[in-house]
């Protein structure tokens, strides 16, 4: 757990990985939860739009997955600490959203697959 998703607008110039590295670490100072536990996938986006599209700028849009019951201050907390790195990692005009979900702790399963 965390789950962190990362979705972009096309041709930006912006090392999600590096970027991705630190919200690893950033993590852990937040809420209870391991920097090994960490997951982040990345999709650079085949289109964007903002707005009616005149303003030309780029879109980062995050959603870290969490499981249920960390405080509305900690949740609150994490998404304006993750909005300060997007700003220090993206040198263009950009939109940016940060969301918190929580995974529901009865159903959510993950399980590291060896392989056949």
């Amino acid at each position: 757990m965390p789950q962190i998703l990362i979705d972009h607008s096309p041709g930006l110039e912006f090392d999600a990985t590096a970027f991705a590295k630190e919200v690893h670490q950033l993590i852990p100072e937040v809420i209870d939860a391991g920097t090994a536990d960490c997951k982040t996938v990345v999709r650079p986006a085949a289109a964007h739009l903002v707005g009616d599209g005149s303003s030309g700028e780029a879109v980062v849009l995050v959603e870290i997955k969490i499981l249920a019951g960390r405080s509305a201050e900690a949740r609150g907390e994490l998404s304006a600490r993750v909005t300060d790195l997007l700003r220090s990692h993206v040198p263009v005009p950009a939109a940016f959203c940060v969301e918190i979900t929580e995974l529901d702790r009865e159903t959510y399963v993950f399980v590291h697959h060896g392989g056949h």
